[in-house]
């Protein structure tokens, strides 16, 4: 084990150690209250509470809700007590049938059904002073080695994940081994609360969600869409640039389709389907079955190859409401999805252009960090063995080509080949899933796809699934957040905001607001019966990265009262203000 491994696996302990005193503080404070779990998690740890045994206080009448965020600091205080009594951990050992009888006794009916699955006859607990879980390990000594530690937030969550079961109520925590460590975190976290794309969206007007249109369906507002139009226009240009061929493939598809892809063995309680005159179809999770249709529609030569088909297709993915989350994590969404069939001898060259676009692309947006994964042979897949090997292989291969560090992610493939993961980082560090490119000699196969090859015969083409941006609405909040809303001249839904001082100052205004769109230029003038250091105000909170102030003076001499986010304040003439402008938005900064 390497030296981060082991501190990786020492801080895990601690966070798990940290869940047990969380839930004997919450079991002190409101007796009645049920277990469900507590585990470590990637930056802290969390425990499910059932309080439907407990007095409501709940004060919205959503199911399971009987704390409220103040309740985390009463919770916080005793955790203290407990970590300040320095506790040890105590790993005791029962038999199958004696800890039914203690968790049967304690009314513990989630520890009962997660102790029913387990084949095991020996089952451990831990018992730190009067508390006791059923718990695997490790733990800490004693809970004085929890030094520094914090609640943060509490969110509903279904038990076991599912919508038909019990809505318990999540507390989330975080530990570290010391208090600066806690403390970096938390403003990391404060800035991360700055930057939240749901936040932002809401303040910026980019988008919202209607509970009567559905969860996880997004609706775009004016400046949102433009926003989404400015990324489309630009990732839709580059493909045809790099010699992808556009199509489109419809929103819904017969049932027969996903099941002879396999998707419907796979993947069907992701899909919405449906009946229609007595034929079952489904809206589409994926784009890539309609690619195989356009590709087998006709006859291929090898002189083709390779065939790289690019659409902006519109999904729909049954995501359990519990997971949710923003742009980030949504039912509808949009890929920049492309399907690339080629020779066997192609392969790794394709990979190593996609790898090529990817980079390209993501420095375009301001992304110049990026980690990457081979995910590898799922447990549940198709296709032969060989194919598998054959495709990890290229893979591998086209990444030490490039010289790009990757790490492997065992079993995480898709279900009909292996993958390479792009996970890019924003500006505080975060890592962001954005370009997939997947290798699949499994579904050519399915659907008989052939080509004739040099000598006449038909051979089978390899397919690479590939997204660059990946779901626009997943990279859109990624960018929001990255630049925390205030987005590069290019990129900003309104570049310039022109605030004329007096009304007898709106028809020059309107004049330059003219010429500026008709440039290109996306530009409103702020005609409301205002004071000027209002209208600044409004437009820096909206994040504008250009306030074109003008007045008699300014009229006068056809100039311009700029005032830039990043350059302060200069006065410019009209012409040197719109080279200025063509300029910056040429060189995308």
């Amino acid at each position: 084990m390497n030296k981060n491994s082991e501190q990786n696996e020492k801080l895990q302990t601690l966070r798990h150690s940290a869940s047990h005193v969380l839930a004997d503080a919450v079991k002190q404070l409101y007796p009645g209250v049920k277990l469900g779990i507590g585990p470590a998690i990637e930056e802290g740890f969390y425990y499910d509470f059932d309080f439907s045994e407990c007095k409501t206080r709940s004060k919205d009448g959503v199911q399971g809700n009987f704390l409220s965020p103040e309740d985390l600091a009463a919770i916080e205080e005793k955790m203290g007590e407990i970590i300040r009594q320095n506790l040890p951990f105590v790993r005791e050992v029962k038999s199958k049938r004696e800890a039914e009888e203690i968790l049967k006794a304690a009314k513990e009916k989630y520890k009962l059904e997660l102790l029913g699955e387990l084949a095991d006859q020996e089952i451990t607990f831990y018992r730190h002073g009067n508390f006791a879980d059923l718990c695997k390990g490790p733990h800490v000594a004693a809970t004085g080695e929890i030094k520094a530690y914090k609640l943060l937030s509490i969110a509903g969550a279904y038990w076991r994940g599912s919508e038909k079961n019990q809505m318990l109520q999540r507390i989330y925590g975080t530990a570290f081994g010391d208090k600066k460590a806690l403390d970096d975190y938390l403003k990391f976290m404060e800035e991360a609360q700055k930057r939240d794309h749901r936040k932002l969206g809401k303040e910026l007007e980019l988008f919202s969600f209607n509970e009567l249109a559905g969860a996880g369906l997004v609706l775009y507002h004016p400046k949102g869409a433009m926003l989404r139009q400015i990324i489309v226009d630009y990732i839709t240009s580059k493909h045809l640039e790099k010699g992808y061929q556009l199509i489109s493939s419809p929103q819904i598809l017969k049932s027969d389709i996903w099941i002879k892809s396999g998707h419907y063995g796979y993947y069907k309680e992701n899909m919405y389907i449906f009946e229609s005159e007595e034929q079952e179809y489904a809206v589409k999770p994926m784009n890539c079955p309609g690619h195989i249709l356009v590709y087998a529609s006709r006859i291929r030569s090898y002189r083709e190859f390779p065939i790289r088909y690019f659409e902006l297709g519109n999904v729909y993915r049954h995501e359990k409401s519990g997971v949710l989350h923003g742009l980030l994590r949504v039912r509808g969404f949009t890929q920049d999805d492309a399907h690339i069939f080629c020779l066997r001898e192609q392969v790794e060259e394709e990979v190593i252009n996609v790898l090529d676009f990817v980079k390209e692309t993501l420095l375009v947006f301001g992304f110049d960090k990026f980690d990457v994964e081979i995910s590898t042979r799922p447990e549940k897949y198709i296709g032969k063995d060989e194919d598998w090997a054959e495709a990890t292989g290229a893979l591998i291969s086209a990444l030490k080509t490039k010289g790009i560090p990757y790490v492997i992610n065992e079993g995480d493939g898709a279900f009909y080949g292996p993958k390479i993961d792009v996970k890019l980082k924003d500006a505080i560090g975060r890592s962001w899933q954005c370009a997939t490119i997947q290798c699949d000699f499994a579904l050519p196969e399915r659907f008989d796809l052939k080509y004739t090859d040099s000598n006449g015969e038909e051979k089978r083409p390899v397919m690479l699934h590939r997204v660059i941006l990946g779901s626009l609405e997943r990279f859109i909040g990624a960018l929001i957040e990255n630049y925390g809303g205030a987005f590069p001249l290019w990129l900003a839904p309104v570049q310039v905001k022109i605030i004329p001082i007096a009304e007898a100052h709106v028809a020059y205004g309107e004049e330059m607001k003219k010429k500026l769109l008709e440039m290109g230029i996306r530009a409103e003038i702020d005609t409301r019966d205002e004071k000027m250091q209002k209208k600044i105000r409004d437009a820096e909170m909206v994040k504008v990265p250009y306030m074109a102030v003008v007045g008699t003076k300014e009229a006068d001499a056809k100039t311009v009262s700029l005032r830039s986010r990043k350059e302060g304040n200069v006065v410019l003439s009209q012409e040197e203000f719109f080279e200025k402008l063509e300029k910056e938005i040429k060189e995308k900064k």
